[in-house]
């Protein structure tokens, strides 16, 4: 199972590394349908990034700092700053190719 994100763990896991979060709620069609790919991504890159989720509803102050008014959104994180959002349903591979450009080394 995905990461799992919440108010009082999220500044600590999100401020080194590249991280991808997926902010969700149960009620939420579209969040569901997003959270096998979300598994997923957090298998395959297990090693390289951290993958997770965070509950909207349970975890109001981490939505309130990113300014989530919508659900899904998903951000990748390095090294704490945001460098990608997506709002909205998306695909694993999608998601993927933002996790590679985000490990790449930067070139100089």
């Amino acid at each position: 199972m995905a990461f799992e994100f919440t108010d009082s763990n999220f500044t600590e896991k999100a401020s080194e590394g590249v991280v991808l979060v997926d902010f969700w709620a149960t009620w939420c069609g579209p969040c569901r349908a997003i959270a096998p790919a979300i598994e997923e991504l957090y298998a395959d890159y297990k090693d390289k990034a951290l993958v997770g989720k965070l509950d909207v509803d349970n975890n109001p102050e981490v939505a309130m700092k990113y300014n989530i008014r919508s659900i899904p959104t998903l951000l990748i994180l390095k090294d704490g700053q945001v460098i990608h959002q997506h709002v909205g349903l998306t695909t694993k591979q999608v998601l993927a190719n933002k996790l590679d450009a985000a490990l790449a080394p930067v070139v100089a």
